[in-house]
C-alpha cells in the first residue's frame, strides 16, 4: 500500500521538488497552493502526513496544524510544519505539530522524516 503525503505551500517550487522526490520513494503525493478547508482536505485525501510551510497565504500553517490536531477525525494526522522564519515559530510555538523543519532543509533528512512519520502512522492504524 502506497503511503500517502499532502504538502500545502504556496512555493510551486518546493512543491515540484518534494513532490518527485516523494514520488520517487514510493510514496502517493498531492500537493496544494491554498486551501479554504484543511480539514475536509485530510478527510477526503488521509494522508499519512501532512507537510505545511508556516508562511501561506491567508492563514499560516501553524494555525492549521492546531485546527488538524484539535479535530478529533484529523488528530491522529502527523503534521510536519517547515519554515524559513524559525524564529518567529519558536517565539509562537510550535502549534502542538510532530517535527519542525527549518529552510533550507536537507531533502534526504526531510524524507526520512516523512518515511518515519508515515511508519509510525502506518503502525497505530495497525494497532486500531
Amino acid at each position: 500500500m502506497l503511503k500517502k503525503v499532502l504538502i500545502l505551500d504556496n512555493d510551486l517550487g518546493i512543491l515540484e521538488v518534494m513532490e518527485e522526490a516523494l514520488c520517487y520513494e514510493g510514496f502517493n503525493v498531492k500537493t496544494m497552493e491554498g486551501t479554504n478547508d484543511i480539514i475536509s482536505d485530510i478527510k477526503r485525501y488521509q494522508p499519512d502526513v501532512f507537510i505545511t510551510d508556516y508562511i501561506l497565504k491567508g492563514i499560516n500553517g501553524g494555525e492549521l496544524c492546531k485546527k488538524i490536531k484539535t479535530t478529533i477525525t484529523t488528530a491522529h494526522t502527523p503534521v510536519v510544519i517547515f519554515s524559513a522564519y524559525t524564529k518567529v515559530l519558536q517565539s509562537l510555538g510550535f502549534y502542538g505539530c510532530d517535527a519542525f523543519v527549518p529552510k533550507p532543509f536537507d531533502l534526504t533528512e526531510m524524507i526520512d522524516l516523512i518515511k518515519n512519520l508515515s511508519e509510525n502512522q502506518l503502525k497505530m492504524r495497525i494497532n486500531l
